[in-house]
């Protein structure tokens, strides 16, 4: 499984915030700058990351982000989950003629299931 650029940097961001002091904030522009990211791709990853809530994000004159919670307590799988497409295979009827009968869906979605546990 690899994944995309959005669920890596996103995951990257929150090593980052773990790693600063807690309810210390940071910026978005420093984020961008410790990984050498399009600013605007760092935005929209942040914005998701705080829907979700793993952190908050605050605007105005004291602006930034960090960690909603202990980093310790943030799973690998529940970010994975709330950033990452996991649609394995394409079972759509137009697409492929053997989808009443097969099983390879299942069987994926199953085996993402096992190594996303938290």
């Amino acid at each position: 499984m690899q994944l995309i650029s959005f669920t890596e940097y996103g995951l990257r961001a929150l090593i980052y915030m773990a790693s600063l002091p807690p309810d210390k904030m940071t910026s978005i522009s420093q984020v961008t700058e410790v990984y050498g990211v399009s600013h605007n791709h760092i935005i929209k990853i942040i914005n998701q990351l705080s829907r979700v809530g793993f952190i908050t994000a605050i605007r105005g004159n004291n602006s930034g982000v960090r960690l909603s919670k202990p980093g310790e307590t943030i799973g690998l799988g529940y970010v994975v989950r709330a950033l990452e497409p996991l649609s394995l295979v394409n079972c759509h009827s137009d697409f492929c003629h053997i989808s009443p009968a097969c099983r390879l869906n299942q069987v994926l979605h199953q085996g993402v299931k096992i190594f996303l546990k938290n």
